[in-house]
């Protein structure tokens, strides 16, 4: 078969020559004449793309996430999907903490004012972690590590999920609450869910004034879970004290900037990374690209999950497949 990896860099590709059958061939751009294709978070798969590809056979998505590929139209043509459906949980509940501590302890202003030779302390007072409550929007895999984290420091952890397990609640001594009264009660709100239409907005000017007031939110999961107006409203107003942020909505706007400016098509694109830029530049927001997954044991974890997805497709028993 022949197997086309986008967004692959060259440390990547050696991994994975190394673990995919030496008669399968290996290509680092889309090609039209590609079995499979293994794209990663910025590498749409529209249905245009997808017609584009007349021996596709799978399509085998680098991420647990998967709303960059046109699964509908994959469906109709008989293409198999398969996604990572783990591989960081704790690497990117790691990383939730990493913001959330940058945040409390003003991290990221300290290290600015001292680059700057200013040792000054004023106005750098954070405040501790023990004995706030933290909820969790999302309590799976990732939520889970997060939420025992969270207990290390001894925070108290409420947390909002349509699955409800008692088991984990009881031992790892959180306990569940409704959406509305997770935002009212949380000093620190962290999102942990998957990004589907059921969860779009799922923070929205509807209920962003129910967070209490100074609170921190964090989004390591999708940037499209927040709507852009609402978080630039909260901000602006002090309901949210501060945000940490390794999405944004809209995000690929800010990456692709220069294109936006001349494409005159697109006024919503081009408004969002206007108010991303706007966003960013607040010394009360922390903001990493798209990095929470990115540790060396979690992109190995990726990486020999999707050798593992080709390998069983290619033997008839395809895994990982996306329903």
């Amino acid at each position: 078969m022949k197997i086309a990896f986008l967004e692959l860099h060259d440390w990547e590709e050696k991994y994975l020559s190394a673990r995919i059958d030496a008669g399968h061939e290996i290509v680092t751009s889309l090609a039209a004449d590609a079995d499979v294709v293994s794209p990663f978070i910025y590498s749409k798969l529209t249905a245009a793309v997808i017609a584009g590809l007349p021996k596709l056979k799978l399509v085998t998505t680098r991420s647990t996430g998967f709303d960059h590929i046109d699964v509908a139209e994959c469906s109709r043509r008989g293409i198999t999907v398969c996604n990572v459906p783990f591989y960081g949980e704790n690497t990117v509940a790691e990383h939730t903490f990493a913001l959330i501590l940058a945040l409390s302890r003003k991290v990221h202003e300290a290290f600015v004012r001292v680059r700057a030779g200013n040792y000054s302390l004023d106005g750098l007072r954070g405040f501790d972690l023990k004995d706030k409550t933290i909820g969790v929007v999302g309590a799976g895999r990732i939520g889970l590590h997060v939420i025992r984290i969270a207990r290390g420091f001894g925070m108290k952890v409420l947390a909002f999920d349509l699955k409800q397990d008692s088991f984990w609640a009881e031992v790892l001594g959180f306990e569940y609450a409704a959406m509305d009264e997770l935002l009212s009660r949380s000093d620190i709100i962290t999102l942990h869910a998957p990004y589907n239409k059921h969860t779009h907005h799922l923070i929205n000017p509807g209920n962003i004034g129910k967070i209490k007031r100074g609170a921190i939110l964090i989004n390591t999961a999708r940037g499209g879970l927040v709507d852009t107006d609402a978080l630039l409203k909260a901000l602006d107003e002090g309901i949210l004290a501060g945000a940490g942020l390794d999405v944004l909505e809209g995000e690929e706007a800010v990456l692709e900037e220069s294109a936006l400016l001349g494409d005159k098509t697109n006024p919503e694109l081009l408004r969002r990374a206007i108010q991303n830029h706007v966003i960013l530049k607040k010394p009360n927001v922390v903001f990493t690209p798209h990095n929470a997954f990115n540790s060396l044991e979690a992109l190995q974890r990726i990486l020999d999950t999707t050798a593992g997805n080709i390998a069983a497709f290619a033997a008839g028993k395809p895994q990982n497949v996306v329903k």
